[in-house]
Formats: C-alpha cells, sequence, structure tokens
C-alpha cells in the first residue's frame, strides 16, 4: 500500500498540471471502489476549478473552487498518473480520468479496486469519518520527541503495532516504520510507554528523515506505484532494514545482520545487535 512519501510524490507531480485548472471533462467507468463513488460524480466535479491539490497522511485532498473538497485513497495497488498527449486508449483497470482545460488528463487506475473517492463534509473536510481522529502529520513543525512520546505513554503493545496506530502518527506504514526504528535504534518489540526522551528525539527524528529521504527518492516501488509521471519510485534501493533479511546490518560499526518476524500479521525487519 502506498504510504506517506508515495502519496506526498503523487501530490507534488499533480500539483503543477492540476492547481489553477478547470475540470473539463470527468470519465467514470465503474460505480465503485473499495466503497460506493458519490453519486453524481462527474456533474459534480465537471467545470470545478483545482484550488489547491492537498494531503492528509495517506489521502489526497482536492480544493475545488466551490469549497467542494474531493477525497482520495490509492488503497493497495491505485495509481494517478498524468497524459499530455497521445494517452491512449484506456486500459482495463482505468476507472476514472480527469481532463482540464488545457488538454492534461489524469487516469485513476486500480487493478484491486481498495482505493476510494469520496467528497468531505461541507465546511469541515477533517470530520469526514477517514481523516477524523488521525494522528500529527510527521513532517509538520508541530510534530516533536514530546508529541510522539505523549502519543505512545501508556501504550503497553510493541512500539511498531503503535506506530502504524494512524491515530499515533498519520501516514505511516510498514516499509517506512521498518526503516525509522532500524535508524533509530529502537527495537520494534520495545514497549511503547518506554519511548520517551532521548529515545523519542531519535524516533522522531528517524521518522522525519526517512520520510524526507524516501520522498526526494521518489517513493518505494514494489509492485503497482508509479509516481504521477509514470517514472518509478527507487528509495528502495536505500533500505536498511526492510525485506533485507539475512543481510549484514548497515548502522556504522554493528556486526549484527537483518531479522525478520511477524508482528500482528505484519513482517518486521530488524537488527537485534543494535536495536534496543
Amino acid at each position: 500500500m502506498p504510504e506517506l512519501p508515495e502519496v506526498e510524490t503523487v501530490r507534488r507531480g499533480l500539483q503543477p498540471v492540476l492547481e489553477g485548472r478547470v475540470l473539463a471533462e470527468i470519465v467514470q467507468r465503474r460505480p465503485d471502489l473499495r466503497f460506493p463513488m458519490p453519486a453524481h460524480l462527474p456533474e459534480r466535479l465537471r467545470g470545478r476549478r483545482v484550488i489547491h491539490v492537498g494531503r492528509r497522511a495517506k489521502f489526497l485532498l482536492f480544493e475545488l473552487d466551490d469549497r467542494q473538497v474531493l477525497i482520495l485513497h490509492l488503497g493497495m495497488s491505485g495509481r494517478l498518473t498524468i497524459h499530455r498527449d497521445h494517452a491512449g486508449p484506456p486500459g482495463r483497470h482505468d476507472h476514472l480520468e480527469f481532463a482540464t482545460d488545457d488538454g492534461t488528463l489524469v487516469r485513476l487506475n486500480d487493478a484491486r479496486r481498495f482505493g476510494m473517492v469520496d467528497f468531505a463534509p461541507p465546511g469541515d473536510p477533517m470530520s469526514h469519518p477517514m481523516l477524523a481522529g488521525l494522528g500529527p502529520e510527521p513532517l509538520d513543525n508541530s510534530f516533536s520527541a514530546e508529541t510522539l512520546a505523549a502519543a505512545l505513554a501508556g501504550r503497553r503493545t510493541p512500539v511498531k503495532a503503535a506506530l502504524l496506530d494512524q491515530r499515533t502518527v498519520a501516514g505511516l506504514g510498514n516499509i517506512y516504520v521498518c526503516e525509522a526504528l532500524h535508524r533509530a535504534g529502537v527495537s520494534p518489540r520495545r514497549s511503547a510507554h518506554t519511548i520517551s526522551g532521548v529515545r523519542a528525539q531519535r524516533l522522531a527524528t528517524a521518522i522525519r528523515e526517512v520520510l524526507q529521504a524516501a520522498i526526494a527518492a521518489g517513493g518505494s516501488s514494489l509492485r503497482d506505484y508509479v509516481q504521477a509521471s509514470g517514472e518509478l519510485g527507487y528509495f528502495q534501493h536505500s533500505w536498511q532494514a526492510y525485506d533485507r533479511e539475512g543481510e549484514p546490518c548497515a548502522w556504522p560499526g554493528c556486526a549484527g545482520r537483518i531479522r525478520r518476524m511477524t508482528q500482528s500479521g505484519r513482517s518486521t525487519f530488524f537488527c537485534p545487535a543494535h536495536q534496543r
């Protein structure tokens, strides 16, 4: 599933081609993805100008000139790609298209149909059930060691599980939690309530640094994810823990090897030598 860096990379790709443009034509080829799409979706979007392309956690937010906000989630296999010339015929899984007044075409392709398209409640986009209750944005200035420690205080679950809870920190998924814990030297098995002080500072810094590095690399491409340009991301070549079972630990001076274990049904990759 695309995580925060992948969604932010897509947002940055869409921003210059959609902001300020009018949605001249909308083509909807099926009534639903994971959930039914809003009724009369093409009619509600046609002729509207895109004011801003934003993001909250793993959700894209399209603010329109009539104060509507369209929420879009890529699910497990979704991709939004830009086509300026010779887009060609739609593919089997091209379920939604946005054509702008300058001829640019943006296609939503979702093979597994776990994505979501919906409108936010009028006047308060963050009250949508998918957005309400989300934790802090890890790239915002408000995210700090103190806010992280407060979110984890009193929680007796492993810190890995706590960080995957979107109420703790918004937008984190399995890959970047593994990478951040490895960079911070924190064991994924450590109880969340013990993350405070210097350890919280190391982890908050690692989360921010890993996400920033991943965005700079265009995200991580595993199976389906591509940037809005259609190019692959390449942060997967910089992973130090995720999917590196049995390989030497890349931590400076560490003689350990990366191990894999299962936590809450998800694979966790870590180095038992330096992650404590």
